[in-house]
Formats: C-alpha cells, structure tokens, sequence
C-alpha cells in the first residue's frame, strides 16, 4: 500500500508540475486543468531511466514532442522549470 501511495504522490507531483509550468501555454488560455494528463501518463514510466534533472527535462521535451508535434512543443528549456520539479519529487520517491 506505501508504494501505491508513494508512485500516486509522484503521479500528483508530475501533474502538479506541469500545471504550475503550463509550457504550451493552453491552461493560460482557459484548457481545463487536466489537458496535460495525458502526458503525465506517458512521463512515469519513463522516469524510471532518469538519472538527473536534465534527462527529465529531455523525457518530457520528447513526450510533449510526441504529443504535440515539434513546432508547439517548442525548445526543450520551455520544460526545464517542470523537469526540476519532477526530478525533486523523483528524488523523494526514490528515498521512500
């Protein structure tokens, strides 16, 4: 049950993050606040390979790629605010 609870905490932080970061810009213009959950959903697996804030910001730049396409997502350093808190909340989950 902790380690539910424990990845249902990193789940919140990833949303948490990317909401507070809104990198594209759609919750500024009125998406509703679970536009990026999607991409959520694709970042966790991934951040198992993670080994710094940096590959974060490389993991949810190429989700958002994916997502997105190329020329919306934009530059990778339009993530780097969300990938440090990820890497953050990564961190405290590893240490559970």
């Amino acid at each position: 049950m902790a380690d539910r609870q424990a990845f249902e905490g990193l789940r919140a932080a990833v949303r948490a993050a990317l909401i507070a970061a809104d990198p594209l810009r759609l919750l500024h213009v009125g998406a509703p606040e679970d536009e990026y959950d999607p991409e959520v959903g694709t970042i966790l697996p991934r951040l198992n390979e993670a080994g710094s804030a940096e590959h974060v910001n490389l993991i949810v730049h190429e989700e958002f790629v994916r997502c997105f396409g190329a020329h919306s997502a934009g530059p990778a350093g339009r993530y780097a605010e969300a990938a440090d808190a990820i890497w953050s909340a990564v961190e405290v989950y590893r240490g559970q």
